[in-house]
This record gives structure tokens, C-alpha cells and sequence, in this order.
């Protein structure tokens, strides 16, 4: 299995996990569970969504960054803009 595809299965993983997450705030919600609980589990759901973030980050860093500065007709000036707004947007999150 490629790094590639290992990247984007983790990721498919979390994911799932996080959808499980969602499901739960959901069934909290409707079985009227106390606020705090429910904030509780959505801070742990905002935090997951932060890994897969940064994880997904990692993975376009090592593979398509990677490739672009060996590709002689890429503007790695565009590319490190791209990379530094997608993280400045997970700052800003």
C-alpha cells in the first residue's frame, strides 16, 4: 500500500469515527441530555476534525508538495501560498 493510500485510509477511519461522534450528539440532543455533555462531545468532535485536518495536511505535504518541487514547471510560490492559507484557515478555526 502506497503512503498515499495509507494516508487517506487513516483518514477514511477517523471519519467514520467522527461520523459515529456526530450520530451520538445527535441521539444526545434528541434524548435531551444535559448541555455540558453535549458540549463536551462536541468539543471532542471539533478536535478530531482538527486531526483529520492536519493529517490530510501531512499527506499533501509529502506527496503533491513533494512532487511539485520536483516538477520544473510548478510555481512553488503558488504552491507554499496554497499550503499557507489552508493553514491559516485551521489556525483561524
Amino acid at each position: 500500500m502506497s503512503e498515499v493510500s495509507e494516508n487517506n485510509a487513516a483518514v477514511l477511519t477517523r471519519l467514520r469515527r467522527i461520523e459515529g461522534q456526530i450520530r451520538g450528539i445527535h441521539r444526545m440532543v434528541d434524548e435531551d441530555e444535559q448541555c455540558m455533555d453535549v458540549l463536551t462531545q462536541i468539543s471532542a468532535v471539533t478536535k478530531a476534525l482538527q486531526s483529520v485536518a492536519i493529517l490530510m495536511l501531512e499527506g499533501h505535504l509529502a506527496e503533491c508538495v513533494t512532487n511539485a518541487m520536483d516538477d520544473n514547471t510548478v510555481d512553488m510560490n503558488e504552491k507554499l501560498s496554497e499550503v499557507t492559507a489552508a493553514i491559516a484557515r485551521l489556525v483561524r478555526s
